[in-house]
């Protein structure tokens, strides 16, 4: 099996790896011309084929949402939608106020 069939069979995860590390080698130059521009051919390729896959996850997912009544209704997600706000934690400080410089422990 070549190369590029054995990509399209792998997973979203495994290929985003793969692109990660075209990119960690690219950008530390140690690669002759040649093997960067196989290089960077390989990584437009892996790129491709995961947008693909985000776009056909997202083809999903808008075909499972249902409305209020529970049928099924083609709605779209928008991104503000898939962010979740985290409320900062609050750090609490005792402090003593006392008129020498002593430290109370």
């Amino acid at each position: 099996m070549t190369k590029d069939m054995n990509a399209k069979n792998q997973t979203f995860e495994v290929s985003l790896k793969e692109l990660e590390k075209i990119v960690r080698g690219l950008e530390e130059g140690d690669l002759s011309l040649e093997e960067s521009l196989k290089l960077f051919e390989d990584g437009v390729r892996l790129s491709r084929e995961c947008q693909e896959r985000l776009n056909q996850a997202e083809r999903r997912i808008e075909v499972l949402l249902t409305d209020g009544d529970g049928n099924p209704a083609l709605q779209a997600i928008q991104p503000a939608d898939l962010q979740t706000e985290k409320q900062p934690k609050i750090k609490r400080r005792i402090v003593f106020d006392n008129d020498d410089d002593e430290s109370p422990f």
